[in-house]
């Protein structure tokens, strides 16, 4: 599977605010999955989980900044 090519701001500040949460929703369901597989068996690559992770902070923390500038 490979971990997963690491999103970049100027890709995520790209995406429409309903793509963003669809985005959102789609990672932290990867990231769940991810997690329930590593406690049943082992992961070809864990380090899959903290990309995925990481990549699920990046995308709420552009949708919180969008949030506040609305505000």
């Amino acid at each position: 599977m490979g971990v997963n090519k690491k999103l970049n701001q100027e890709d995520i500040h790209q995406y429409v605010t309903e793509d963003l949460a669809a985005k959102i929703a789609s990672s932290k369901a990867d990231l769940k999955r991810l997690k329930f597989n590593h406690a049943v068996s082992t992961l070809g690559n864990p380090a899959e989980i903290r990309a995925k992770r990481r990549d699920v902070a990046r995308l709420l923390t552009e949708d919180k900044k969008r949030k506040t500038i609305k505000a």
